[in-house]
């Protein structure tokens, strides 16, 4: 897969971004998400999860790290590593079990646990164009 660019206006353009992201890597499993505080991540995980069928509000796990989700029988995992200190903090939730699970994870502030991430992830970078646009550059590794 070469690195696909989509153009998000606003956050009408949102859900058919989710659409082309999870058509583009259906068999993906590992998500990780790259951008500056308040680029978008959290808002472009929870357009995700809607359209994979999770029915409840999807919330940044900011303090909780992980935070898990019911998709139609299947199971999301949403990690936000920002607040962590040591790559000790990941290995104390089990992260690979998560991981590892074949469930679908998608990690905030991957470059924190960068040493414990799997040798192949789809990584989306968004990249905020102004306050209301944003650019998706999704690639897989």
């Amino acid at each position: 897969m070469e690195t696909i660019k989509i153009e998000v206006n606003g956050l009408d353009g949102l859900e058919n971004a989710a659409k082309r992201i999870i058509e583009a890597t259906q068999d993906d499993q590992i998500f990780i998400f790259e951008g500056e505080m308040g680029a978008g991540k959290t808002t472009l995980i929870k357009a995700l999860a809607k359209e994979l069928g999770v029915t409840k509000v999807v919330t940044s796990p900011t303090f909780s790290i992980v935070n898990e989700y019911d998709a139609n029988g299947k199971v999301i995992y949403h990690f936000d590593f920002y607040r962590i200190k040591n790559l000790q903090e990941a290995y104390d939730i089990g992260y690979e079990e998560y991981f590892y699970s074949g469930n679908i994870c998608f990690i905030e502030w991957p470059e924190k646990i960068s040493p414990l991430l799997p040798l192949h992830f789809v990584k989306i970078e968004v990249s905020a164009q102004n306050e209301n646009d944003r650019i998706l550059s999704i690639s897989k590794i």
